[in-house]
């Protein structure tokens, strides 16, 4: 009775710890991973830099205008006579020789304003195109990571229901396993088994609990798969469901939504397109390092023994044009490195292009072989799941043994895996699919939507839960009629 008391107490404990309320779906997870996934969030970061890195040449192109003011004090003769010529305060004993030779300390307050307009500048325009080429660049690589986050998102999320699945499937078999070994343990001492039966029954049965410890660690590893998916510290929050979604759902949804998906541009290779964009710009850059240069200013001067923005004015205004005669050794190794990442930018151009036309023939050739093993798997289950029932039947009319018995639970347990396996497959290859013809495999979340509840069609008698344990008549506290002769 305290036992009872005890394991009530303990689960009322742990039942407010998983509210069915806290239970994420893929489509809140992808949305967390949008925000939060680790790959997605140094995407951004880097496309927010070198989209601040393309504002970077426009100080070749557009005017600038700065303030500036500072205080000279000098005894040098030159500076001296200068500053009281430009404070516009010269007077006739300014021009005495010893004066001249040997002023007195002068302090000057210097201000301006200064407006530099350039004119012609060649490189800085084929810097610009080059970095905004750039930005684009990786504005679309970002794109490109945040829907390849989704595919590993789903391929997680999948992965996370699978484990769970699996491991209630084996608590199934294991009960079930668990029950035959105490029912031919009971047929030993009632002397119409072996001994040999008993073992066997039992080899069984561990070999059951040993995949039930394994999909149990499993389940573990798969919510932390998840969690480092969608950028979390563990797996603790992020609770997933425990069962795939049905072969008729997933076929559904991936016939219509995959199956005939038309391509559209993919955001790697438009990444590479546009890399390729700013290779060329660059290189440009570098060779109208050789062009004239054309730039303009203009000043407006204050000079004033007392304060900033004081005493007279004056102005000044000025053309300036450069033209390099000789480029420099580091001229040349520019010109030559853009050369060189051109080439390259070039490559990868070609080779994301080629990638992409592989993918899109791989992933439809993993679609239609996902969705056939889909089939065979159903069939297979459906098959499993009769012939189990059969021998159970035989085995509780005496017709058969334990062993076969067990045999028939074993391949109805590995059926059942493999049916969830093939809807975990089928899925994972629809949003490959789609990521390979530049769609978002956001789409699949439709899977996690509630429906309403059908009947159990004959072709899936295994997909709605758990495997089932043996039938009744073949309980351990009911024995046989009958069994054959021990061999």
């Amino acid at each position: 009775m305290s036992r009872n008391i005890r394991l009530l107490a303990t689960l009322a404990l742990a039942a407010p710890l998983t509210p069915a309320s806290a239970q994420l779906t893929l489509r809140d997870a992808l949305r967390r991973a949008d925000a939060g996934a680790y790959a997605n969030r140094i995407a951004r970061g880097t496309a927010d830099a070198q989209r601040a890195q393309a504002l970077a040449p426009l100080r070749g192109i557009l005017p600038s205008v700065r303030a500036e003011a500072g205080y000279v004090r000098t005894t040098d003769p030159i500076g001296a006579f200068g500053t009281t010529l430009r404070q516009r305060a010269v007077t006739q004993a300014a021009f005495d020789p010893g004066r001249l030779n040997r002023p007195d300390a002068v302090g000057n307050y210097g201000a301006g304003l200064l407006l530099e307009a350039p004119i012609a500048n060649a490189d800085a325009w084929a810097g610009r195109r080059a970095a905004t080429h750039a930005a684009d660049a990786t504005r679309a690589s970002a794109a490109w990571t945040r829907i390849g986050t989704h595919t590993d998102v789903i391929r997680a999320w999948y992965g996370a229901v699978l484990a769970s699945e699996r491991a209630v499937k084996l608590e199934s078999a294991a009960r079930a396993a668990h029950g035959h070994v105490a029912q031919a343990q009971t047929l030993v001492r009632n002397g119409v088994a072996t001994k040999s039966d008993a073992l066997l029954a039992s080899v069984r049965a561990g070999d059951i609990d040993g995949q039930l410890a394994e999909a149990r660690g499993a389940v573990g590893i798969a919510r932390r798969q998840l969690a480092l998916a969608l950028g979390a510290a563990d797996g603790a929050d992020v609770p997933a469901p425990t069962v795939l979604p049905s072969s008729a759902r997933i076929r559904a949804l991936v016939s219509d939504d995959t199956a005939a998906l038309p391509r559209t541009p993919r955001a790697d290779v438009v990444a590479a397109a546009r890399g390729l964009d700013a290779a060329r710009a660059d290189r440009l850059r570098a060779r109208a390092a050789y062009l004239p240069r054309v730039n303009s200013f203009a000043r407006y001067d204050w000079n004033s023994p007392d304060r900033p923005y004081g005493g007279s004015r004056n102005w000044t205004i000025g053309v300036m044009a450069s033209v390099p005669l000789l480029g420099t050794a580091g001229d040349l190794a520019d010109a030559q490195a853009t050369a060189a990442r051109e080439a390259s930018a070039r490559a990868q151009a070609e080779a994301a292009a080629a990638r992409a036309e592989l993918e899109v023939e791989q992933t439809r050739t993993a679609l239609a072989v996902a969705l056939q093993r889909l089939d065979i798997a159903e069939r297979a289950a459906a098959q499993s799941t009769e012939a189990h029932r059969i021998v159970a039947r035989k085995y509780a009319g005496g017709l058969a043994t334990v062993v076969e018995l067990l045999d028939a639970q074993a391949v109805e347990t590995g059926s059942g895996l493999a049916l969830s396996a093939a809807r975990y497959g089928a899925i994972v290859a629809a949003a490959e699919r789609r990521q390979a013809l530049g769609a978002d495999p956001e789409t699949l979340a439709a899977l996690d939507d509630p429906v309403p509840a059908v009947a159990a069609t004959p072709s899936e008698p295994a997909s709605a839960g758990p495997l089932r344990a043996a039938p009744a008549s073949a309980a351990p506290h009911r024995l046989p009629p009958a069994l054959p002769t021990p061999r």
